[in-house]
């Protein structure tokens, strides 16, 4: 599998008219994980998880450029991977990483109506099918969307360890990544909550939601879990397996 990594090779869109780029924030550390090094980095089956994402990713042929936002002295990206252009301007935040790679984005002349796909590098168990069913979902779409599932189990309200109330779960959504809205939108949305530290800020689709947008929400898949805890990692290395 390390060996599959050469093969991420860039892929033109084959939407006439519709542009999309992928962009991961990659600058965090990744602290509930327990690992020694910064969580996307850590190997899954020999390969870092970063990697595995990517290569999800370079699968979508109506993916026109995949970006990733690492920290400014982040030398992982200096070998350089093919298909993959990673731009060191990542900040102290999900939200600032994600803004500054926009900015870039547009600095660089980029469309501000094409479409971004903003990705946790940490889900590394998205598929294809995921990507391209959110893209054909969003495509047209006034504002865009996000993957999420319902709320599977019943959820608790907790003060000081103990629980104060049972929440309705009907109507309720676990967001997950890819997160696409058109480039120039979401910039606008990070922006207005800029100057406030990004306060409120989750997710993309939490800023356009500040911004007065209504996102769509689209049906994603409980193995497109974002590694967060130890444990997620044998999880992550079972269905990988699986898939095999």
């Amino acid at each position: 599998m390390p060996d599959a990594v050469h093969e991420l090779t860039p892929h033109p869109s084959q939407e006439v008219g519709i542009r999309c780029h992928a962009l991961l924030p990659c600058a965090g550390t990744g602290s509930r994980a327990g690992t020694e090094i910064p969580k996307q980095y850590q190997p899954i089956l020999g390969l870092p998880m970063v990697l595995h994402t990517l290569m999800a990713l370079r699968s979508v042929s109506r993916l026109e450029r995949i970006v990733v936002v690492a920290a400014p002295g982040d030398d992982f990206w200096t070998t350089g991977y093919p298909g993959v252009e990673a731009l060191r301007c990542g900040g102290s935040t999900r939200a600032q990483s994600v803004f500054n790679g926009l900015q870039t984005l547009l600095d660089e002349g980029t469309d501000p109506t094409d479409w971004v796909l903003v990705h946790d590098a940490a889900r590394c168990l998205v598929t294809a099918s995921l990507v391209d069913a959110l893209i054909d979902a969003c495509q047209h779409d006034p504002v865009g969307g996000l993957l999420a599932i319902p709320l599977p189990d019943t959820l608790k309200a907790e003060a000081d360890g103990r629980v104060t109330a049972t929440v309705d779960r009907s109507g309720k959504w676990l967001a997950q990544t890819p997160q696409m809205f058109r480039l120039g939108a979401l910039h606008a949305a990070l922006a207005a909550t800029a100057a406030q530290g990004f306060a409120g800020v989750t997710d993309e689709a939490s800023a356009m939601e500040m911004a007065g947008h209504r996102p769509l929400l689209v049906q994603g898949s409980a193995r497109n879990f974002k590694i967060t805890y130890p444990d997620d990692f044998a999880l992550a290395e079972a269905i990988f397996r699986s898939r095999a």
